[in-house]
C-alpha cells in the first residue's frame, strides 16, 4: 500500500509541477506523508520480534503470528516433524493461517487429498485461498460434487 502511494505522489508532484498548480502540489505532500507512515508501520511490524529469543518468547506467550513464523522456520530448516508440532498448537488455537500451512505440509508430505481436511478446515474458517481450492473446477473440487 505504501509503494502504491508513493506512486501516487510521485505523480501528483510531477502534474503539481508541470501545471503550475500549488493545490495538487499540496495535496502530493500528503499522500507522500502518508505513504511514509504506512511504510514506517510495515517496517516496525516486519522487526517486532527482533530475535529468535524474543520469536520464542512471544510464541510461548501465545502469539500466533509468533508461533507461525516459527513453524516456518522449522519447515525451512528441514524440521518438518516440529513445524507439524507448533502448526498443529495454532489449528488448536483456531488459526485459519495455521490450518492452510498445515495442509500445506502435509500436501508436501502426502500429497493433495492428504491434505484435503486441512485446506476445508482452513476454508471453514475464513481462509481466502482455501475456499478457493473447493469452487467448481478448481484443485480440490474437479467435477463440482466437493463443495465447501
Amino acid at each position: 500500500m505504501a509503494f502504491l502511494l508513493f506512486v501516487v505522489a510521485a505523480i501528483l508532484s510531477v502534474i503539481g509541477m508541470a501545471t503550475d498548480n500549488d493545490t495538487v502540489f499540496d495535496v502530493s505532500w500528503l499522500v507522500w506523508l502518508l505513504g511514509l507512515l504506512l511504510a514506517l508501520r510495515a517496517w516496525r511490524q516486519h522487526r517486532k520480534y527482533g530475535t529468535p529469543e524474543r520469536l520464542a518468547a512471544a510464541a510461548e506467550g501465545g502469539d500466533l503470528r509468533a508461533l507461525r513464523s516459527m513453524a516456518l522456520l522449522a519447515k525451512i530448516g528441514g524440521d518438518p516433524d516440529e513445524a507439524e508440532r507448533l502448526f498443529r498448537l495454532g489449528v488448536e488455537r483456531k488459526d485459519p493461517e495455521s490450518m492452510w500451512e498445515m495442509g500445506r505440509l502435509v500436501e508436501d508430505r502426502d500429497g493433495l487429498a492428504a491434505s484435503e481436511q486441512w485446506f476445508r478446515m482452513a476454508a471453514e474458517h475464513g481462509h481466502f485461498f482455501a475456499k478457493r481450492f473447493f469452487r467448481p473446477g478448481s484443485a480440490l473440487n474437479l467435477d463440482g460434487s466437493n463443495p465447501l
